[in-house]
């Protein structure tokens, strides 16, 4: 009922958008004689505020038509170059021969980024993969909205969401690399540690947590503690909803992306409120680059997208209420997960001093139960005054933590050995 309540009172304020867009487009029309004034920018502001908060935000687009290397602009292409129900495998594809030009014919390490599916698109890794092009052959798993998913489909929980990582792991190819932006961090250990269990070919080579849940007992956040002091039946009856006509995956249980946006605004409430009412000022005051800059960020924090109910619920139970990795009970298809046997993959994990979702030490717990891996393929790092975004975006980001996980990946890459990586793919796809 909730879903079906939020989706009619959208489209109750529809009229009334439209018609805020259209007062504001007068306002600041060079139609309009009174343009320039007060009352004219005030009310143009006000219309486009309201304009802001009441629209539906689709999904981003990618924007990275190019990336800079050695002073050479290189074109790049995204590219979907593996399709499921629940997710799709995206290649962003420099141009070969602009490559070649920039640095040579040696290749760079091709690097998997696991995107959260936690209510966001995988373009809020926006800046993550900006900063990862230029030295590397980038992937990153791009996770589908469940409500455009058709029942039809099945259900996807945390055990299927292991099972993609493992059949992406496998489609980029052996001594691959791979790094994990926040909740995905315990599913991603859990399928390095599966096929390393299986002495798989395509193991990674290297494993990066940033900011990750790994052992959410560690300086529990105000999101732990949620997951704590409520019973699990408390999230299946509050948290889980419908969807409804016309979306594709009508009838299909899920956790929705406006609530997990609502809860996560609610958190900063007050600092949400203040940004929009700078915004408006700004609007008044003709400060176009502070506006432009408010838009892109809200564009992309208020695009939101549904996730199963069995994936959420089943990730609040093993993750965020049992601890079931660190506690070495964590199953994948019925048999125990076991980190330890995971030997020649490095491990590199990633914490923000100021992270206030996952707090110090719930990512360095990686370091605890992969007692397998050598101490010189271990390294941990703490970002001073970063939060939880500032792990991957923002300046922080591009110059000090990616400088630090390429330099990582790096001591974990041959050439040679990725040359003819490739020479056998050329190969079989000629044959």
């Amino acid at each position: 009922m909730l879903y079906t309540a939020y989706e009619l009172s959208h489209l109750a304020a529809a009229p009334f958008r439209a018609a805020a867009k259209a007062a504001a487009d007068y306002y600041d029309s060079p139609l309009n004689p009174a343009k320039d004034s007060w009352v004219s920018r005030a009310n143009n502001a006000s219309m486009r505020v309201y304009e802001a908060v009441t629209r539906r935000y689709g999904k981003p687009e990618w924007q990275l038509p190019s990336t800079e290397i050695n002073g050479t602009s290189v074109p790049v292409t995204v590219e979907t170059v593996l399709e499921k129900p629940f997710g799709s495998l995206i290649r962003f594809n420099r141009d070969e021969a602009a490559l070649k030009a920039a640095r040579g014919k040696d290749p760079d390490p091709r690097v998997l980024i696991v995107a959260p599916m936690s209510g966001h698109y995988a373009t809020l890794l926006r800046g993550t993969v900006q900063a990862m092009l230029p030295d590397h052959d980038v992937y990153i798993t791009d996770w589908a909205d469940a409500r455009n998913v058709p029942v039809l489909f099945g259900r996807f929980d945390l055990n299927d969401y292991i099972d993609y990582l493992i059949e992406f792991i496998e489609f980029i190819g052996p001594s691959a690399h791979t790094v994990a932006v926040c909740q995905p961090g315990p599913a991603l250990l859990a399928a390095v540690a599966v096929m390393a269990a299986a002495d798989h070919p395509s193991t990674p080579h290297s494993m990066t947590f940033m900011g990750s849940p790994i052992d959410a007992r560690k300086s529990p956040t105000v999101t732990n503690l949620l997951a704590e002091q409520r019973a699990f039946e408390w999230f299946e009856r509050n948290m889980i909803q419908t969807v409804p006509a016309p979306y594709a995956g009508v009838t299909r249980r899920v956790y929705p992306g406006f609530l997990q946006l609502y809860s996560f605004m609610s958190m900063n409430a007050e600092r949400h409120v203040n940004a929009h009412w700078d915004y408006f000022e700004n609007l008044i005051r003709g400060d176009t680059d502070s506006a432009s800059k408010h838009e892109r960020f809200y564009d992309e924090y208020l695009s939101v997208c549904d996730m199963t109910s069995e994936f959420y619920l089943q990730t609040i139970h093993d993750v965020f209420q049992e601890y079931l990795l660190p506690r070495g009970l964590f199953t994948h298809r019925g048999a125990i997960v076991d980190p330890s046997v995971i030997k020649k993959t490095g491990l590199l994990t990633v914490e923000g001093e100021l992270d206030d979702i996952s707090g110090i030490g719930q990512t360095q717990a990686a370091h605890d139960i992969c007692t397998g891996i050598p101490d010189k393929d271990q390294e941990d790092y703490i970002q001073e005054g970063a939060g939880h975004y500032g792990v991957f975006n923002g300046s922080r980001w591009r110059n000090i933590i990616q400088p630090k996980l390429a330099g990582f990946i790096r001591d974990r890459f041959s050439v040679k050995a990725e040359k003819a990586f490739l020479a056998s793919g050329k190969a079989q796809r000629a044959a």
